[in-house]
């Protein structure tokens, strides 16, 4: 395990299982929300993302978590594991709730996030339907792949307990 992606619904908790697994595996880790946004709220352009992405997957080791349908074949082309949060959407939304009033270290913004963003909402409700159909089929292809499905949060710590 040398190129490791997390993916999964947003609220998931990909950052968070990325900060546990960093110091059991000792690959440098990078969080796809810091490559992709600015300090002021505003993001790069897709090609300047794409290309800070494409540097990186070049680099030896790492991990890498983060949804960004746009680019996640691309980085499922590098790595040689995955490990995909799938859990219930109920879940996610108490992820989202969970971070409220938080300063999170994977967004570069140094602030706490109050409020709740309704839109962000709206993509994790629809996330079962608009992405995972999409993430499940990426997996299918890519099943030469180490690929390690958690449906509960409960399995993922019981993964890095192990």
């Amino acid at each position: 395990m040398k190129k490791v992606i997390i993916i999964g619904c947003p609220g998931s908790g990909k950052s968070t299982f990325a900060k546990k697994l960093q110091p059991l595996c000792g690959l440098p880790l990078y969080h796809l929300d810091l490559l992709y946004w600015n300090a002021d709220r505003t993001h790069l352009p897709k090609e300047e993302f794409r290309a800070k992405l494409q540097d990186l997957l070049k680099e030896e080791a790492w991990i890498i978590d983060g949804n960004y349908k746009s680019t996640m074949e691309l980085r499922m082309q590098f790595c040689d594991t995955v490990f995909y949060l799938d859990y219930p959407v109920e879940v996610c939304l108490s992820g989202m709730e969970a971070r409220k009033g938080k300063v999170r270290t994977d967004m570069p913004w140094t602030e706490a996030v109050d409020e709740v963003n309704e839109e962000f909402v709206t993509l994790i409700k629809q996330y079962n339907t608009d992405s995972r159909p999409d993430v499940l089929q990426l997996l299918e292809q890519y099943s030469d792949k180490n690929i390690v499905v958690f449906h509960s949060r409960e399995e993922a710590e019981e993964y890095l307990q192990q």
